[in-house]
């Protein structure tokens, strides 16, 4: 966007605001909360009129309403079975969240995630192996494959049909981009297939995600059928689409500072810090829903009770009264209170995850190439749905030693 840009709230759907939401957020964050389109009518199947709700962009504001999960609720989402299917823990709220994740939080310990790096590793080394040294589009190549193959091998599931995974997950994020009977084909696909999957640990179990869902009880009944495959369709897609895009951006933010490439290959201990601040810097996830269930006032702004809010992450992550000259990549900040991986009860299941895999690529990097620089086809920013910030195409040249 130009210096003459018009900047409104009308934008906050659209492709162009999506490869590029930072000059709105700047120009719209005084004036949060404010009412805006969160969807036009007909822009998906089953919304047949606008659908209107409440943007929180500034930093105190998205970090209070995170922490009030009885005010801020996440199981009303009114594009539930419109849009999107429900999905375990991201659709529920307490009591039930609270038993949901009791149920997965033992694989997403430290211990466990420090037990897989060793494979982590092996699999970032064997991508890398296949990329050669001419030019390569980093997100077909690497930023896929790894998050999707990790998160396949929790589940139990075959990491080499990562592909059609990677098809399932961006098909149920384009909600404005692909014909709606697309989608619901893709949905319908992906819950067949873990059906089956689940079907199959019934009879043959194993030291897997799948199977600790089927054997799970709450309260002593078995997980719905229902249940398990929003749990598998939730790990699934968070487990790759948020690091696939945190990968991406970690990458293209380093392509541009060679000292400071040079500057992380000497001094390892700096890596920690540069995932910490991509995150704030560049979201992966920009945006996600709440809906209130009474009146509240948020910076001195009425919001109806039944109201629909977007939590805008990246814009919380970009507010100078949480962090001075937000638009710089600093390693000298306080990143304690960035939300990238939200806060509260809902704070990001996998977030250990997805710093390990971020730790783990960019050593791996480190150790192979001295250098690397942008190749001459331009990269491009996703743009098929409005929750997530990263690449489409991220091509570049990586100079081995």
């Amino acid at each position: 966007m130009n210096a003459t840009a018009v900047f409104t709230s009308e934008q906050l759907w659209m492709p162009g605001f999506v490869a590029n939401p930072y000059p709105t957020y700047h120009h719209l964050r005084d004036q949060s909360p404010l009412n805006y389109m969160l969807l036009p009518a007909g822009a998906v199947s089953g919304v047949k009129e606008p659908l209107r709700g409440w943007a929180l962009m500034k930093h105190n504001d998205v970090y209070n309403a995170l922490r009030d999960h009885e005010t801020f609720v996440s199981g009303r989402n009114p594009l539930v079975g419109k849009v999107l299917p429900k999905l375990a823990l991201l659709h529920d709220d307490p009591p039930r969240h609270t038993q949901f994740r009791r149920l997965v939080n033992k694989t997403f310990t430290l211990k466990r995630i420090e037990a897989l790096t060793p494979w982590i590793t092996s699999v970032a080394n064997e991508l890398l192996d296949g990329m050669g040294t001419t030019e390569t589009d980093v997100v077909q190549s690497y930023t896929i494959p790894l998050p999707v193959k990790v998160i396949a091998r929790l589940l139990g599931v075959p990491g080499e049909e990562y592909l059609t995974f990677k098809r399932w997950s961006e098909a149920l994020m384009a909600t404005t981009s692909m014909p709606p009977e697309e989608r619901a084909q893709s949905n319908h696909e992906m819950l067949g297939y873990f059906g089956r999957m689940a079907r199959d640990r019934r009879t043959h179990g194993a030291e897997d995600l799948i199977t600790a869902l089927v054997e799970a009880e709450v309260e002593g009944e078995s997980l719905a059928e229902q249940d398990i495959l929003g749990f598998c369709v939730l790990l699934l897609i968070a487990g790759n689409e948020t690091t696939t895009n945190l990968l991406g951006n970690l990458l293209n933010i380093l392509v541009d500072r060679p000292a400071l490439w040079q500057q992380l290959r000497e001094e390892r201990s700096l890596v920690e810090t540069v995932i910490e601040e991509t995150l704030r810097y560049e979201s992966p996830v920009q945006r996600l829903m709440r809906q209130t269930t009474r009146k509240v006032e948020v910076s001195g702004v009425q919001i109806p009770e039944g109201a629909s809010v977007s939590i805008f992450y990246g814009a919380a992550n970009r507010d100078p009264s949480a962090f001075p000259n937000p638009d710089e990549f600093r390693l000298d900040r306080d990143l304690r209170n960035h939300v990238a991986f939200g806060a509260g009860i809902h704070y990001c299941l996998g977030a250990p995850l997805a710093r390990a895999e971020a730790t783990i690529t960019l050593n791996t990097f480190l150790d192979r190439f001295p250098r690397f620089t942008r190749g001459s086809t331009p990269a491009v920013r996703q743009t098929a749905g409005f929750i997530l910030y990263g690449f489409q195409q991220l091509p570049l040249v990586l100079a081995p030693a």
